[in-house]
């Protein structure tokens, strides 16, 4: 079964220090080790791609990038040289490689044009981002510029955890809560729900998320989003319920999730095209992820959507 893997990451030299934030979040032995698998293009990357049947893969940059850098001007200028210097590997191995694009939200309007720029004339499929940019979360009335190129690209916006500015007190004297194991799902799950409830996908109908680690917990909130929302306390309000949002704006990739009951759940509570294989590389093993997704206990017309068709669907790939 070909395979397509959509969170897949890489880093160049002027983003390791930006990469070094998330030293907080994982054992630092680990670090070094991670910058060498994610700075290379070619064999070693390549290799463990043609181990596990892995055709092709949607690549972008090790969070958070640009999106904590305090100039704006450095901000831009790093975003553009990251979505060109991108452009030149993915030109060498066309077939193999694809982008999403590396944005510097601190500015709205310039974070679309290069949206626009990179989908355009460097032919990614759409941008990733790192969660939250200094502080500011992109249901912020001023990213309405953003949401309406995105929108009108009909491009894809792959929504990658990150951390928050703060560390709440539930996770003081627990640091294994404190990054993938939990508060980057608790982050980048609400940051999703504030674009829903802000009425984003009202707005700007043609816009989608994707969100990795099997949706961050929200394939199985739907119902319970949907009975509780009328009871709460509105600031905005939206057209439909809250799970129609999840069925028609939001895709989940399964990176970093290789069960096949979180697998089911999101197949049924979201629908079968709005899931898709990821690896999460080299943060997750790609032998483990693959021999799942090949055993998963799945129809074959599902393994071969979530496999590979979807993405082609969904990112429209030269596949």
């Amino acid at each position: 079964m070909r395979k397509i893997a959509l969170e897949e990451h890489i880093i160049f030299p002027e983003f390791i220090d930006y990469l070094a934030e998330t030293k907080q979040n994982i054992l630092s032995s680990l670090f070094d080790k991670v910058v060498g698998a994610l700075s290379d293009f070619g064999d070693r990357r390549l290799e463990m791609m043609d181990q596990n049947g892995v055709d092709y893969v949607v690549l972008s940059i090790s969070g958070p990038g640009v999106q904590i850098e305090p100039d704006t001007a450095t901000a831009i200028r790093l975003s553009h040289l990251a979505n060109d210097r991108l452009a030149a590997e993915i030109q060498k191995r066309p077939t193999r490689y694809g982008g999403f694009a590396h944005l510097a939200l601190q500015d709205p309007k310039g974070a679309a044009d290069e949206l626009e720029r990179c989908m355009r004339e460097l032919k990614f499929v759409g941008a990733l981002i790192n969660g939250q940019t200094l502080g500011v979360y992109l249901d912020d009335p001023r990213y309405d510029v953003f949401w309406e190129r995105v929108s009108a690209l009909k491009a894809s916006i792959y929504l990658h955890p990150g951390n928050p500015q703060t560390i709440a007190p539930a996770y003081a004297n627990h640091p294994e809560l404190w990054g993938p194991t939990w508060s980057w799902a608790a982050e980048t799950c609400t940051h999703a729900l504030r674009l829903i409830f802000r009425g984003t996908f009202d707005r700007y109908p043609d816009a989608r998320l994707i969100l990795g680690h099997m949706g961050e917990t929200l394939p199985i909130q739907g119902w319970r989003l949907d009975s509780r929302y009328p009871i709460s306390n509105h600031r905005h309000a939206i057209q439909k319920k809250p799970s129609d949002y999840l069925r028609s704006n939001v895709f989940v990739t399964t990176s970093g999730v290789c069960s096949d009951a979180a697998l089911r759940c999101a197949l049924e509570e979201l629908g079968p095209h709005n899931v898709m294989f990821s690896i999460d590389y080299p943060f997750e093993d790609t032998q483990t992820a693959c021999d799942w997704i090949d055993g998963a206990d799945i129809s074959e017309a599902e393994r071969a959507a979530v496999s590979c068709g979807n993405a082609i669907a969904l990112l429209g790939l030269p596949l």
